[in-house]
Protein backbone atom coordinates (compact mmCIF):
# COMPACT_ATOMS: atom_id res chain seq x y z
CA UNK A 1 0.00 0.00 0.00
CA UNK A 2 1.63 3.22 -1.17
CA UNK A 3 1.52 5.88 1.53
CA UNK A 4 1.67 9.48 -0.01
CA UNK A 5 4.90 11.60 0.44
CA UNK A 6 4.11 14.23 2.02
CA UNK A 7 1.83 12.47 5.11
CA UNK A 8 5.34 9.95 5.19
CA UNK A 9 7.80 13.00 5.49
CA UNK A 10 5.26 14.61 8.01
CA UNK A 11 5.93 11.61 10.30
CA UNK A 12 9.47 11.67 9.24
CA UNK A 13 9.72 15.17 10.82
CA UNK A 14 7.83 13.81 13.86
CA UNK A 15 9.96 11.33 14.46
CA UNK A 16 13.32 13.19 13.64
CA UNK A 17 11.90 16.09 16.17
CA UNK A 18 11.66 12.92 19.03
CA UNK A 19 14.49 11.00 18.45
CA UNK A 20 17.30 13.56 18.13
CA UNK A 21 18.14 13.37 21.78
CA UNK A 22 19.08 9.50 21.17
CA UNK A 23 21.51 10.08 18.47
CA UNK A 24 24.22 12.92 18.29
CA UNK A 25 24.43 13.24 14.38
CA UNK A 26 26.44 16.36 14.50
CA UNK A 27 29.24 14.45 16.66
CA UNK A 28 29.06 11.09 14.31
CA UNK A 29 28.72 13.06 10.88
CA UNK A 30 32.20 15.17 12.32
CA UNK A 31 33.43 12.21 13.37
CA UNK A 32 32.93 9.94 9.73
CA UNK A 33 34.51 13.10 7.75
CA UNK A 34 36.90 13.21 9.90
CA UNK A 35 37.89 9.47 9.29
CA UNK A 36 37.55 9.99 6.00
CA UNK A 37 39.37 13.09 4.76
CA UNK A 38 42.22 11.92 7.44
CA UNK A 39 42.36 8.47 5.26
CA UNK A 40 44.72 9.42 2.05
CA UNK A 41 42.51 8.17 -0.96
CA UNK A 42 44.59 9.54 -3.97
CA UNK A 43 45.45 7.70 -6.98
CA UNK A 44 49.71 7.70 -5.95
CA UNK A 45 50.02 6.98 -2.49
CA UNK A 46 45.87 6.19 -1.30
CA UNK A 47 44.04 3.01 0.10
CA UNK A 48 40.60 3.02 -0.44
CA UNK A 49 40.54 -0.16 1.35
CA UNK A 50 41.33 1.33 4.60
CA UNK A 51 38.55 4.07 3.97
CA UNK A 52 36.32 0.91 3.76
CA UNK A 53 36.98 -0.95 6.71
CA UNK A 54 36.62 2.14 9.14
CA UNK A 55 33.88 2.69 7.74
CA UNK A 56 32.48 -0.74 7.70
CA UNK A 57 33.61 -1.08 11.44
CA UNK A 58 31.42 1.43 12.17
CA UNK A 59 28.32 -0.37 10.84
CA UNK A 60 29.54 -3.89 12.33
CA UNK A 61 29.30 -2.17 15.52
CA UNK A 62 25.57 -0.25 14.54
CA UNK A 63 24.88 -4.22 14.77
CA UNK A 64 24.46 -4.95 10.57
CA UNK A 65 25.50 -8.52 10.09
CA UNK A 66 28.74 -9.77 8.39
CA UNK A 67 27.37 -11.18 5.72
CA UNK A 68 25.73 -7.65 5.00
CA UNK A 69 28.99 -6.15 4.67
CA UNK A 70 31.20 -6.66 1.71
CA UNK A 71 34.62 -5.06 1.18
CA UNK A 72 35.53 -6.48 -2.62
CA UNK A 73 37.92 -5.11 -5.31
CA UNK A 74 40.47 -5.94 -7.96
CA UNK A 75 43.50 -5.55 -5.35
CA UNK A 76 44.31 -5.42 -1.61
CA UNK A 77 44.79 -1.35 -1.83
CA UNK A 78 41.46 -0.65 -3.84
CA UNK A 79 38.70 -2.05 -2.17
CA UNK A 80 35.02 -1.09 -2.65
CA UNK A 81 32.82 -1.11 0.39
CA UNK A 82 28.86 -2.73 -0.12
CA UNK A 83 26.43 -2.32 2.92
CA UNK A 84 23.18 -3.77 2.42
CA UNK A 85 20.70 -2.54 5.66
CA UNK A 86 17.41 -5.31 4.96
CA UNK A 87 14.00 -3.90 4.17
CA UNK A 88 10.84 -5.31 5.36
CA UNK A 89 9.83 -6.24 1.81
CA UNK A 90 12.44 -8.53 0.35
CA UNK A 91 10.27 -8.57 -2.90
CA UNK A 92 11.04 -5.30 -3.93
CA UNK A 93 14.33 -4.55 -5.67
CA UNK A 94 16.30 -2.06 -3.33
CA UNK A 95 17.49 1.62 -3.18
CA UNK A 96 21.31 1.89 -4.28
CA UNK A 97 23.37 4.97 -2.42
CA UNK A 98 26.11 5.87 -4.18
CA UNK A 99 29.55 7.86 -3.41
CA UNK A 100 33.25 6.94 -4.12
CA UNK A 101 35.72 7.02 -1.60
CA UNK A 102 38.77 8.40 -3.38
CA UNK A 103 40.26 11.83 -3.82
CA UNK A 104 42.55 13.59 -6.49
CA UNK A 105 45.50 14.45 -5.62
CA UNK A 106 46.65 17.26 -3.04
CA UNK A 107 50.38 18.17 -2.47
CA UNK A 108 50.66 20.13 0.81
CA UNK A 109 53.00 22.79 -0.23
CA UNK A 110 50.00 24.11 -2.43
CA UNK A 111 48.16 24.17 0.52
CA UNK A 112 47.67 26.32 3.39
CA UNK A 113 47.22 23.86 5.70
CA UNK A 114 47.30 19.47 5.55
CA UNK A 115 44.93 18.65 3.04
CA UNK A 116 44.67 15.48 4.80
CA UNK A 117 43.90 16.81 8.29
CA UNK A 118 40.20 18.00 9.29
CA UNK A 119 40.51 21.45 9.68
CA UNK A 120 37.89 23.64 11.45
CA UNK A 121 38.81 27.30 10.82
CA UNK A 122 36.13 30.75 10.72
CA UNK A 123 33.00 28.27 9.96
CA UNK A 124 34.19 25.70 7.50
CA UNK A 125 35.76 22.21 7.49
CA UNK A 126 39.26 21.94 5.24
CA UNK A 127 40.62 18.88 3.59
CA UNK A 128 40.51 17.01 0.54
CA UNK A 129 37.26 15.65 -0.03
CA UNK A 130 35.07 17.95 2.37
CA UNK A 131 33.57 19.32 -1.18
CA UNK A 132 34.16 16.02 -3.50
CA UNK A 133 32.95 14.10 -1.96
CA UNK A 134 33.49 12.31 1.69
CA UNK A 135 31.35 14.92 2.94
CA UNK A 136 28.33 13.29 0.21
CA UNK A 137 29.35 9.78 1.39
CA UNK A 138 29.14 10.86 5.14
CA UNK A 139 25.82 12.07 4.93
CA UNK A 140 24.74 8.68 3.86
CA UNK A 141 26.83 6.79 6.51
CA UNK A 142 25.51 9.00 8.89
CA UNK A 143 21.84 9.38 8.40
CA UNK A 144 22.12 4.90 8.01
CA UNK A 145 23.69 4.49 11.61
CA UNK A 146 21.27 6.95 12.60
CA UNK A 147 18.61 5.08 11.21
CA UNK A 148 20.47 2.25 12.99
CA UNK A 149 19.94 3.41 16.26
CA UNK A 150 16.44 4.14 15.85
CA UNK A 151 15.70 1.01 14.86
CA UNK A 152 14.30 2.06 11.57
CA UNK A 153 13.07 -0.87 9.11
CA UNK A 154 12.71 -0.02 5.99
CA UNK A 155 10.25 -0.73 3.58
CA UNK A 156 12.86 -2.21 1.29
CA UNK A 157 16.54 -2.89 0.77
CA UNK A 158 19.13 -0.17 1.03
CA UNK A 159 22.59 -0.67 -0.50
CA UNK A 160 25.36 1.92 0.49
CA UNK A 161 28.10 1.89 -2.36
CA UNK A 162 31.29 3.36 -1.56
CA UNK A 163 33.39 2.57 -4.54
CA UNK A 164 37.24 3.58 -5.80
CA UNK A 165 38.24 4.71 -8.80
CA UNK A 166 36.14 7.52 -9.57
CA UNK A 167 38.33 10.33 -9.94
CA UNK A 168 41.02 7.98 -12.28
CA UNK A 169 44.50 6.58 -11.45
CA UNK A 170 43.28 3.62 -9.66
CA UNK A 171 40.74 0.73 -10.81
CA UNK A 172 37.16 2.08 -11.27
CA UNK A 173 35.28 0.76 -7.90
CA UNK A 174 31.74 0.66 -9.87
CA UNK A 175 32.78 -0.76 -13.72
CA UNK A 176 34.55 -3.56 -11.31
CA UNK A 177 31.23 -4.05 -9.04
CA UNK A 178 29.57 -4.20 -11.97
CA UNK A 179 31.40 -6.56 -14.25
CA UNK A 180 32.54 -9.00 -11.04
CA UNK A 181 29.73 -8.90 -8.39
CA UNK A 182 26.67 -7.25 -10.02
CA UNK A 183 24.64 -8.68 -7.53
CA UNK A 184 26.03 -6.04 -4.51
CA UNK A 185 24.45 -3.86 -6.34
CA UNK A 186 21.48 -4.54 -8.17
CA UNK A 187 18.57 -2.06 -7.11
CA UNK A 188 15.61 -0.33 -8.60
CA UNK A 189 17.31 3.08 -9.24
CA UNK A 190 20.63 4.82 -7.64
CA UNK A 191 20.97 7.99 -5.27
CA UNK A 192 24.90 9.09 -6.45
CA UNK A 193 25.84 12.07 -4.04
CA UNK A 194 28.22 13.28 -6.08
CA UNK A 195 26.19 15.65 -8.65
CA UNK A 196 23.54 17.97 -8.45
CA UNK A 197 23.30 19.69 -5.00
CA UNK A 198 22.12 23.06 -3.52
CA UNK A 199 23.62 26.39 -5.10
CA UNK A 200 23.91 29.04 -2.29
CA UNK A 201 24.92 32.27 -2.91
CA UNK A 202 26.88 34.45 0.52
CA UNK A 203 25.67 31.48 2.29
CA UNK A 204 22.12 31.51 1.27
CA UNK A 205 20.82 28.08 -0.43
CA UNK A 206 19.31 29.59 -3.73
CA UNK A 207 18.94 25.95 -5.67
CA UNK A 208 18.50 22.41 -5.33
CA UNK A 209 19.70 20.93 -8.42
CA UNK A 210 18.46 16.74 -9.26
CA UNK A 211 21.09 15.39 -12.06
CA UNK A 212 19.30 12.99 -13.82
CA UNK A 213 21.53 13.33 -17.04
CA UNK A 214 25.31 13.87 -17.52
CA UNK A 215 27.37 14.53 -20.82
CA UNK A 216 29.29 11.67 -22.39
CA UNK A 217 33.49 12.02 -21.88
CA UNK A 218 35.27 11.12 -25.23
CA UNK A 219 39.05 11.72 -25.90
CA UNK A 220 40.29 11.66 -29.40
CA UNK A 221 43.66 11.89 -30.49
CA UNK A 222 44.76 14.08 -34.11
CA UNK A 223 47.72 12.97 -35.59
CA UNK A 224 49.97 13.69 -38.52
CA UNK A 225 52.77 12.55 -39.42
CA UNK A 226 55.59 12.87 -43.08
CA UNK A 227 59.33 12.15 -43.62
CA UNK A 228 60.05 15.87 -42.42
CA UNK A 229 63.54 17.64 -43.67
CA UNK A 230 65.56 20.40 -43.45
CA UNK A 231 63.34 23.52 -42.75
CA UNK A 232 65.60 25.50 -45.16
CA UNK A 233 63.46 23.76 -47.70
CA UNK A 234 60.04 24.28 -46.75
CA UNK A 235 57.16 21.91 -48.22
CA UNK A 236 53.43 22.43 -48.13
CA UNK A 237 52.48 19.30 -46.30
CA UNK A 238 54.15 20.51 -42.89
CA UNK A 239 52.54 18.08 -39.95
CA UNK A 240 52.26 21.25 -37.49
CA UNK A 241 50.44 23.21 -40.27
CA UNK A 242 48.06 20.28 -41.31
CA UNK A 243 47.17 19.44 -37.60
CA UNK A 244 46.05 23.86 -37.01
CA UNK A 245 44.15 23.57 -40.31
CA UNK A 246 41.97 20.87 -39.10
CA UNK A 247 42.02 22.13 -34.85
CA UNK A 248 40.87 25.74 -36.58
CA UNK A 249 37.93 23.98 -38.75
CA UNK A 250 36.74 21.84 -35.12
CA UNK A 251 36.98 25.26 -33.79
CA UNK A 252 34.97 27.14 -35.99
CA UNK A 253 32.26 24.44 -36.24
CA UNK A 254 28.89 24.76 -34.26
CA UNK A 255 27.20 21.34 -32.68
CA UNK A 256 23.10 21.39 -33.28
CA UNK A 257 20.99 22.04 -30.57
CA UNK A 258 19.38 18.96 -29.32
CA UNK A 259 17.08 19.16 -26.04
CA UNK A 260 16.52 15.58 -23.90
CA UNK A 261 13.74 15.66 -21.21
CA UNK A 262 15.97 16.78 -18.45
CA UNK A 263 17.44 19.81 -20.10
CA UNK A 264 14.48 21.05 -21.25
CA UNK A 265 12.85 21.02 -17.93
CA UNK A 266 15.90 22.53 -16.64
CA UNK A 267 15.14 25.87 -18.80
CA UNK A 268 11.63 25.65 -17.91
CA UNK A 269 12.02 25.56 -14.08
CA UNK A 270 14.90 27.53 -14.20
CA UNK A 271 13.40 31.02 -16.38
CA UNK A 272 11.32 32.15 -13.18
CA UNK A 273 14.52 31.68 -11.00
CA UNK A 274 16.58 33.66 -13.59
CA UNK A 275 13.72 36.64 -14.88
CA UNK A 276 14.44 39.17 -17.32
CA UNK A 277 15.71 38.70 -20.83
CA UNK A 278 17.58 35.24 -19.75
CA UNK A 279 14.54 34.03 -18.24
CA UNK A 280 13.06 34.62 -21.27
CA UNK A 281 15.73 32.99 -23.60
CA UNK A 282 15.21 29.97 -21.29
CA UNK A 283 11.97 29.46 -21.66
CA UNK A 284 11.90 30.69 -26.00
CA UNK A 285 15.02 28.25 -26.64
CA UNK A 286 13.51 25.22 -25.38
CA UNK A 287 9.73 25.49 -26.30
CA UNK A 288 9.09 23.48 -29.50
CA UNK A 289 12.00 23.51 -32.10
CA UNK A 290 13.68 26.60 -30.30
CA UNK A 291 13.71 30.37 -30.77
CA UNK A 292 16.74 31.36 -32.81
CA UNK A 293 17.53 34.34 -30.99
CA UNK A 294 17.08 32.98 -28.19
CA UNK A 295 19.82 30.39 -28.60
CA UNK A 296 21.94 32.26 -30.67
CA UNK A 297 22.06 34.33 -26.94
CA UNK A 298 22.37 31.67 -24.69
CA UNK A 299 24.91 30.69 -26.59
CA UNK A 300 27.42 33.16 -25.85
CA UNK A 301 27.33 31.65 -22.01
CA UNK A 302 29.67 28.43 -21.91
CA UNK A 303 27.22 26.71 -18.94
CA UNK A 304 24.08 27.28 -21.12
CA UNK A 305 25.74 26.44 -24.94
CA UNK A 306 27.42 23.17 -22.99
CA UNK A 307 23.43 21.83 -22.08
CA UNK A 308 22.59 22.46 -25.75
CA UNK A 309 25.01 20.99 -27.60
CA UNK A 310 27.99 18.56 -27.90
CA UNK A 311 31.40 20.38 -28.14
CA UNK A 312 34.97 19.20 -28.51
CA UNK A 313 37.75 21.45 -27.86
CA UNK A 314 41.74 21.16 -28.34
CA UNK A 315 43.32 20.28 -24.88
CA UNK A 316 47.32 18.57 -25.48
CA UNK A 317 49.72 19.93 -28.82
CA UNK A 318 52.14 18.14 -29.34
CA UNK A 319 54.47 18.71 -32.73
CA UNK A 320 58.07 18.68 -34.28
CA UNK A 321 61.40 17.57 -32.94
CA UNK A 322 63.96 20.22 -33.38
CA UNK A 323 63.62 23.97 -33.85
CA UNK A 324 65.72 23.84 -37.32
CA UNK A 325 63.52 20.63 -38.41
CA UNK A 326 60.36 20.35 -40.31
CA UNK A 327 58.25 18.29 -38.28
CA UNK A 328 57.93 14.75 -39.13
CA UNK A 329 54.86 14.63 -36.79
CA UNK A 330 51.97 16.75 -34.91
CA UNK A 331 49.45 15.78 -32.22
CA UNK A 332 46.43 17.06 -30.23
CA UNK A 333 44.11 15.81 -28.03
CA UNK A 334 40.25 16.80 -28.19
CA UNK A 335 38.13 16.52 -25.53
CA UNK A 336 34.68 16.08 -26.34
CA UNK A 337 31.52 16.01 -24.66
CA UNK A 338 28.70 14.15 -26.04
CA UNK A 339 24.94 14.92 -25.40
CA UNK A 340 23.63 11.79 -24.47
CA UNK A 341 22.91 9.30 -27.52
CA UNK A 342 25.34 10.54 -29.29
CA UNK A 343 27.79 7.70 -30.21
CA UNK A 344 31.79 8.10 -30.55
CA UNK A 345 32.09 6.44 -34.02
CA UNK A 346 29.56 8.55 -34.97
CA UNK A 347 31.19 11.81 -33.43
CA UNK A 348 34.79 10.67 -35.42
CA UNK A 349 32.98 10.29 -39.01
CA UNK A 350 31.43 13.68 -38.30
CA UNK A 351 34.81 15.49 -37.19
CA UNK A 352 36.93 13.38 -39.78
CA UNK A 353 34.19 14.98 -42.49
CA UNK A 354 34.55 18.29 -41.19
CA UNK A 355 38.61 18.24 -41.49
CA UNK A 356 38.67 16.69 -44.94
CA UNK A 357 42.51 15.67 -45.11
CA UNK A 358 42.92 12.18 -45.06
CA UNK A 359 46.24 12.99 -43.62
CA UNK A 360 44.95 13.37 -40.12
CA UNK A 361 44.30 10.53 -38.77
CA UNK A 362 41.52 10.15 -35.83
CA UNK A 363 42.18 7.63 -32.74
CA UNK A 364 40.22 6.90 -29.49
CA UNK A 365 42.19 7.63 -26.41
CA UNK A 366 39.51 7.10 -23.68
CA UNK A 367 35.88 6.71 -24.56
CA UNK A 368 32.65 6.57 -21.92
CA UNK A 369 29.59 4.43 -22.29
CA UNK A 370 26.59 5.48 -23.23
CA UNK A 371 24.64 7.88 -20.07
CA UNK A 372 21.08 7.61 -21.05
CA UNK A 373 19.32 10.32 -19.26
CA UNK A 374 17.02 9.29 -16.28
CA UNK A 375 13.43 9.66 -16.40
CA UNK A 376 12.34 11.78 -13.62
CA UNK A 377 10.95 9.86 -10.89
CA UNK A 378 7.62 11.61 -8.89
CA UNK A 379 8.17 9.94 -5.94
CA UNK A 380 12.20 10.52 -5.64
CA UNK A 381 11.08 14.75 -6.45
CA UNK A 382 8.66 14.49 -3.76
CA UNK A 383 11.07 12.94 -1.49
CA UNK A 384 13.41 15.51 -2.23
CA UNK A 385 10.92 18.18 -1.73
CA UNK A 386 10.13 17.30 1.62
CA UNK A 387 13.18 17.24 3.17
CA UNK A 388 14.57 20.22 1.59
CA UNK A 389 13.15 22.16 4.06
CA UNK A 390 16.64 21.09 6.75
CA UNK A 391 18.35 23.17 4.00
CA UNK A 392 16.02 26.29 3.27
CA UNK A 393 12.11 27.01 3.23
CA UNK A 394 10.42 26.62 -0.28
CA UNK A 395 13.98 25.48 -2.33
CA UNK A 396 13.50 25.33 -5.72
CA UNK A 397 14.19 22.16 -7.40
CA UNK A 398 15.23 22.06 -11.13
CA UNK A 399 16.63 19.05 -12.49
CA UNK A 400 19.98 19.22 -14.58
CA UNK A 401 22.13 17.84 -16.70
CA UNK A 402 25.93 17.80 -15.61
CA UNK A 403 28.26 18.56 -17.89
CA UNK A 404 30.73 16.53 -16.15
CA UNK A 405 31.33 12.79 -15.89
CA UNK A 406 30.44 10.92 -12.88
CA UNK A 407 29.88 6.88 -11.76
CA UNK A 408 26.26 7.21 -12.47
CA UNK A 409 27.23 6.34 -15.65
CA UNK A 410 27.94 3.24 -15.41
CA UNK A 411 25.15 2.37 -13.32
CA UNK A 412 22.91 4.61 -16.00
CA UNK A 413 24.15 2.17 -18.86
CA UNK A 414 23.55 -1.13 -16.75
CA UNK A 415 19.83 0.04 -16.78
CA UNK A 416 19.42 1.04 -13.96
CA UNK A 417 18.23 4.96 -13.24
CA UNK A 418 20.14 7.40 -11.15
CA UNK A 419 19.73 10.80 -9.47
CA UNK A 420 22.42 12.72 -8.35
CA UNK A 421 22.27 15.36 -5.59
CA UNK A 422 23.05 15.77 -1.71
CA UNK A 423 21.64 18.13 0.64
CA UNK A 424 25.38 20.05 0.87
CA UNK A 425 25.18 23.41 -0.25
CA UNK A 426 28.05 24.98 -1.80
CA UNK A 427 28.77 28.90 -2.82
CA UNK A 428 28.61 29.62 -6.82
CA UNK A 429 31.76 31.49 -6.59
CA UNK A 430 33.50 29.36 -4.09
CA UNK A 431 33.68 25.74 -5.59
CA UNK A 432 36.94 24.55 -4.70
CA UNK A 433 36.73 20.49 -5.80
CA UNK A 434 39.80 19.45 -7.32
CA UNK A 435 41.32 22.58 -6.18
CA UNK A 436 43.67 23.99 -3.28
CA UNK A 437 42.12 24.53 0.34
CA UNK A 438 39.09 22.70 -0.58
CA UNK A 439 36.72 23.51 2.23
CA UNK A 440 32.93 23.24 3.46
CA UNK A 441 30.81 25.38 5.20
CA UNK A 442 30.28 23.91 9.00
CA UNK A 443 26.75 24.70 9.06
CA UNK A 444 26.15 23.19 5.67
CA UNK A 445 27.46 20.13 6.11
CA UNK A 446 25.23 20.21 9.65
CA UNK A 447 21.91 20.55 7.26
CA UNK A 448 22.99 18.46 4.79
CA UNK A 449 23.31 15.28 7.10
CA UNK A 450 19.68 16.11 8.07
CA UNK A 451 18.39 16.55 4.97
CA UNK A 452 19.96 13.59 3.85
CA UNK A 453 18.46 11.51 7.32
CA UNK A 454 14.67 12.89 6.21
CA UNK A 455 15.13 12.25 2.54
CA UNK A 456 16.62 8.65 3.03
CA UNK A 457 13.30 8.19 5.83
CA UNK A 458 11.01 9.20 3.78
CA UNK A 459 11.66 7.41 0.69
CA UNK A 460 12.56 4.45 2.56
CA UNK A 461 9.32 4.28 4.56
CA UNK A 462 6.97 5.19 1.66
CA UNK A 463 6.00 1.85 0.43
CA UNK A 464 4.41 -0.51 3.57
CA UNK A 465 5.34 -4.35 3.52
Amino acid sequence: MTRPILAVALSVAVAASAQAQTFDQKAVGRAVLKDLIETNTTPSVGNTTKAAELVAARFRAAGVAASEIAIVGPDELHKNLVIRIRGADRTRKAILLLAHLDVVEAERKDWTMDPFKLNEVDGFYYGRGTQDIKAGAATLITSLLRMRAEKFTPARDLILALTAGEEGGMPNGVEWLLANRKELIDAEYCINVDGGGVDSEKGKPVVMNIQAAEKVYLDLKLSVTNKGGHSSLPRPDNAINALARALTKIEAYTFPVEFNEITRAYMQRSAPLRGGQLGADLLAASAGAGDPAAIRRLSDDPWFNAQMRTTCIATLLSGGHAPNALPQSATANVNCRRLPGLKSDSLVRLLARLVADTNVVFSIVEDAPQSPPSPLRPDVEAAVRAAADAIAPNLPLVPNMDTYASDGLYIRNAGTPTYAFSGLAVDVDDVRAHGRDERLNVQAFERGQEFMYRFLRTIAASVTP
